[in-house]
């Protein structure tokens, strides 16, 4: 009997025909945009975003999944692209296997087409080679590894951009502040060791936090911007309110609202079962599974009146982009400095 499709596959089959549908034949618009004024910034497909975080509600996914914080890791590596990084640099990629490294990139497209598809089935096998390809990113830090949500790395070049999302949709009382307390030290941990990588923090908040505990949203924001502005910690940060109806709402088991990641396993202390994690990515999930889907996302809002100016994503995606350009010689990432270049020449 065959096995049944998990939770994240069938998630991963949703998220790949979002983000292939926003990018028709793989092109995308220019997310670079200069202002009235000459300033250049950024402009965020927020309906993308709508969309990737209507799946895990749709899918009735619990945090422990991994679902829910896995649409904004989705969303952040799909802008990255669109800010002209290449298309296997920016981990999650946007096909199996999620983390691949640029040199095997460049061999499988060197070799004949018969070598080149042999490859590939083995390297989207479950459980893929060990070290080659993965479904998520461990760095090590200078202390511990800490798995990252978005990556950009290169063998020449190390780490160039590091971003770990977390997500919190209740549970607020305690576990909210926790999050960002634990990001604080993960980020002295990888910036010690990674100084010229761009490193960031996005943090998805269900916008009941408001209404339940107004005063932890007020200080959480406040926190969130004192992060950012750390000499020794994140270059940027970004707050991203998630606004969906109570009727879509799951009940977790677990009082502990985060985003499904095992910090033992992560540090490497505890084993990962990879067989397990990696098996479901591989089952055939339907296009009829996925049009059906599509067809059916609940409705989600982002009330940009809740996030202060300086936590907004476009603010913080243009700031991980030039922090890449920027410590990275002129023959380096040549698309995004092109996009880049053509929106100030306008």
């Amino acid at each position: 009997m065959a096995a049944e499709p998990s939770t994240k596959a069938r998630a991963w089959a949703i998220f790949d025909r979002i983000v292939a549908d926003a990018a028709r034949g793989g092109h995308h618009r220019n997310p670079w945009v200069k202002d009235a004024h000459g300033n250049l910034g950024f402009e965020p497909d927020y309906l993308t975003l709508k969309r990737l975080l209507g799946v895990p509600l749709y899918l009735k996914a619990p945090t422990t999944t991994g679902v829910p914080a896995l649409a904004l890791d989705v969303w952040i590596s799909y802008e990255l692209r669109r800010a002209g990084f290449g298309p296997d640099a920016v981990w999650p990629r946007a096909t199996s296997p999620r983390i691949l490294p640029g040199p095997i990139v460049n061999l499988l497209n060197k070799l004949p087409n018969k070598e080149r598809q042999a490859l590939w089935k083995r390297l989207r096998a479950s459980p893929p080679p060990a070290g080659v390809a993965a479904s998520s990113a461990n760095i090590l830090g200078k202390n511990y590894l800490k798995q990252v949500d978005v990556v950009m790395a290169d063998w020449a070049a190390g780490p160039e951009l590091l971003i770990s999302t977390k997500r919190m949709d209740s549970s607020f009382g305690k576990n909210a502040a926790n999050r960002v307390e634990e990001s604080y030290g993960d980020a002295k941990n990888l910036r010690l060791r990674h100084p010229l990588a761009a490193l960031g923090f996005v943090y998805g908040l269900r916008s009941t936090i408001f209404d339940e505990s107004p005063d932890k949203a007020e200080w959480l924001i406040d926190l969130l911007q004192k992060l950012g502005r750390e000499d020794d910690a994140y270059h940027a940060v970004s707050l991203i309110v998630i606004e969906y109806g109570d009727h879509l709402s799951v009940d977790d088991a677990s009082d502990d609202q985060g985003d499904g990641e095992d910090p033992l396993a992560e540090a490497g202390i505890a084993a990962t079962d990879h067989a397990t994690a990696d098996v479901g990515e591989q089952l055939v999930i339907e296009d009829a599974e996925v049009d059906a889907a599509l067809d059916n996302l609940p409705p989600v809002h982002l009330p940009w009146e809740r996030v202060p100016p300086d936590l907004r994503p476009e603010r913080f995606l243009a700031e991980m982009a030039t922090r890449v350009i920027d410590a990275t010689p002129v023959t380096m990432h040549r698309h995004a400095r092109a996009l880049r270049a053509e929106a100030r020449d306008r």
